[in-house]
């Protein structure tokens, strides 16, 4: 998808299911191996970095230079948890650089809870 393609109001989507594996890959990389992330504890607790990055999926598909990004982790993400970002395109503005966007993200989970709301503002380079 291109920037050309984008209009106010459309929504993007991702999903993934969340494995013990992808949280341990994600412990690795972060460096942060909590206890609540170990799946020999029970259910491994997804990182909410992790969590967030599902929204960042979209963002690469569109090629997005985030700015800025402000996440409220509202509940929990556990392995075995099948998660989906709603991508809604807020705002869309003719920058110097390119193509400026606001976007507003929400992150269920397959129960329809909503674990993470957020928003980013960034831009689409020419």
């Amino acid at each position: 998808m291109t920037k050309h393609h984008l209009k106010v109001g459309q929504v993007l989507r991702a999903e993934r299911t969340v494995t013990d594996e992808s949280i341990a890959a994600f412990a690795e990389l972060a460096g942060d191996r909590g206890r609540h992330h170990q799946p020999d504890q029970g259910r491994a607790m997804a990182h909410g970095l992790f969590t967030a990055s599902l929204a960042t999926e979209i963002g690469g598909e569109l090629d997005f230079i985030a700015r800025r990004m402000s996440w409220e982790l509202l509940r929990p993400v556990w392995s075995g948890d099948t998660i989906t970002a709603a991508v809604t395109v807020r705002a869309l503005s003719e920058v110097r650089s390119g193509t400026g966007l606001e976007l507003e993200v929400e992150i269920t989970n397959q129960d329809g809870e909503t674990v993470l709301r957020g928003e980013s503002t960034g831009v689409i380079r020419h």
